[in-house]
């Protein structure tokens, strides 16, 4: 399983852009994706321009072949119009112990 969390904060004026590319994104891996255990946008409650996605893989295959598809494409210059790319973060995650369920 490969599990990331990727951290990013909406530039002023773009949060309509912003949540419709997220939006678009989730629905696209949905249904594109079988791989993909977990893709999930949040945002923080005391800072609604502060978002965190959570995604989770069954395995790099799965994630490597998301990395290529035309819809992350797609997502990828959304990032750079409606958000900050100075503060975006990306963590790998090692799993140690928990449930998925589907």
């Amino acid at each position: 399983m490969v599990s990331l969390i990727f951290r990013m904060k909406i530039k002023d004026g773009k949060e309509a852009e912003a949540i419709e590319q997220m939006e678009k994104m989730a629905e696209a891996v949905e249904a594109n994706e079988p791989g993909v255990l977990a893709y999930v946008f949040h945002r923080l409650q005391d800072d609604p321009m502060q978002l965190v996605l959570f995604e989770s893989y069954v395995d790099d295959d799965a994630f490597q072949a998301h990395m290529k598809t035309p819809h992350m494409a797609a997502f990828q210059a959304s990032v750079r119009d409606a958000f900050d790319t100075s503060e975006i973060q990306v963590t790998r995650l090692e799993r140690i112990a928990g449930v998925v369920r589907s």
